[in-house]
């Protein structure tokens, strides 16, 4: 194929793309509720516990385990091509599509249909074969990301930038697009596609999440409102599916530590008036006070176990890639003529 050029426009079709996306998103999560009757009714295994994933079959044979893992497979390495063929085609951001993208968006497309057939026929995914464990850090470790790469718009802690993580926020920007896709793909090919409320909270995220990375290179993969609103996304996903399938009061976990990352750190990448910045901080304060004043100031520590774990696992994340670079940079010098 030859390069992949931009195409010069002044149309707007990434963002028709993007809320044409979005109702897809919608949509298909609606269908895999429609279609639940028709899915493989599973005796599943009891539950065995917080690390045992209950939703994956009792007795796995060679084609339920190679169709999960081949469409995986299939599914991450195209992701991971255009993302190559985008980044070495010298593409500009644009409010056009280039054509990188309209195979993205076709493919990717194409890979959620076959996920569903998938689960229709065989219906077993990664989960068979790994621990939940990596699911859920796959998702994380975006999460954490987002944050250092974030770091040098919109500050850290309440606006203010930690300068001494520009360099590694820079590698990690240059490369976040193939770490993104595989988180995102894996977890989307870790779990069956099953019509639990939970699981369909989790697809429609997922859902968003592979339509922004079908949008690079374009206005709409950076519009702050629409980033801002996939980070916050994980807040109601946590709280909603805390309350579905737990049934118990670890909502309040979730909900107020990811609601507490926002008035920390996301809300200042939104262009707010100071006024409404004390108004989302004075509501999460008030908030607090209200509800740990009926559940007990015993628990108040869950307020900052998630913004602890993560603004801890920033610092971690950076140094990774700073020794990384070092790595490279005395392999590289060896290897260069004296």
């Amino acid at each position: 194929m030859s390069a992949i050029q931009p195409k010069p426009s002044a149309d707007n079709r990434a963002s028709s793309a993007l809320w044409g996306g979005i109702l897809f998103s919608f949509l298909f999560t609606a269908l895999i509720w429609v279609v639940r009757p028709w899915l493989p009714q599973i005796d599943f295994l009891p539950d065995a516990g917080a690390s045992w994933y209950y939703w994956k079959l009792p007795e796995p044979t060679a084609i339920t385990r190679a169709t999960a893992w081949g469409g995986y497979f299939l599914h991450q390495v195209f992701m991971w091509w255009t993302i190559y063929k985008a980044q070495h085609s010298d593409l500009k951001y644009t409010p056009g599509l280039h054509r990188i993208n309209v195979i993205a968006l076709v493919g990717n497309a194409f890979f959620v249909f076959l996920h569903l057939v998938q689960t229709a026929v065989w219906y077993d995914g990664l989960a068979q074969d790994t621990s939940i464990f990596s699911s859920q850090g796959s998702v994380i470790l975006m999460l954490v990301m987002i944050l250092l790469m974030e770091n040098q718009r919109r500050g850290l802690f309440f606006g203010q930038k930690v300068g001494f993580l520009q360099e590694t926020a820079r590698v990690a920007r240059k490369y976040h697009g193939y770490i993104f896709a595989w988180g995102i793909i894996y977890t989307f090919w870790y779990h069956p596609m099953e019509s639990s409320s939970g699981h369909l909270i989790g697809f429609l995220y997922t859902f968003l999440l592979i339509l922004q990375g079908s949008l690079m290179f374009t206005r709409a993969h950076l519009n702050k409102y629409w980033t801002a609103a996939l980070e916050v996304f994980v807040l109601f996903h946590g709280t909603l599916v805390a309350l579905i399938t737990q049934g118990s009061d670890i909502w309040t976990m979730f909900f107020f530590g990811f609601a507490g990352i926002f008035v920390v750190t996301q809300m200042y990448g939104l262009g707010l008036k100071p006024w409404m910045r004390w108004g989302f901080l004075g509501s999460y304060v008030a908030a607090v006070l209200i509800v740990y004043s009926q559940k007990g100031w015993g628990y108040l520590n869950e307020i900052i176990r998630i913004p602890l774990i993560e603004y801890l696992l920033v610092f971690v994340l950076a140094g990774i890639i700073w020794l990384i670079m070092k790595l490279v940079g005395m392999f590289s010098g060896r290897a260069q003529p004296a």
